[in-house]
């Protein structure tokens, strides 16, 4: 299980949201073998007064957050992220430094879906990869 926060400017995440969350999941399908079905996107679009951000950032500015169950290696992890930003940067032209990237993990047990903790439910991927 992995959900995808996205921050960034109303105005820009209007025009970019689509093709980004397409980015981001390949990325994720890509690195994490998530299955193609299972994409949780949630786009938090913020008036520019609203997003205080340092000089050196653009209005083009984005923070990702993916939340996920443990069990990922540093390699994958580190893997997802390098593919995050070569693959933003490629298809979006934003540069790397308008992108953050964080990565919150908690416990299988810690999740709930489908009436079942996720330590108890059958996926049909695995997380520990």
């Amino acid at each position: 299980m992995a959900q995808v926060k996205i921050y960034g400017v109303k105005e820009n995440l209007s025009v970019t949201k689509v093709q980004l969350s397409e980015t981001i999941h390949e990325c994720i399908v890509d690195v994490l073998a998530f299955p193609q079905d299972k994409k949780f996107h949630r786009f938090i679009a913020l008036d520019r007064a609203d997003f205080i951000f340092p000089d050196d950032k653009s209005d083009e500015y984005i923070i990702i957050e993916i939340m996920m169950m443990q069990g990922r290696s540093a390699e994958v992890k580190k893997a997802l992220i390098h593919a995050l930003f070569n693959n933003i940067v490629q298809v979006l032209k934003i540069t790397s430094n308008d992108i953050e990237i964080c990565i919150v993990e908690s416990p299988t047990c810690n999740w709930g879906f489908r009436g079942e903790t996720g330590d108890e439910i059958q996926l049909n991927y695995t997380v520990k990869v």
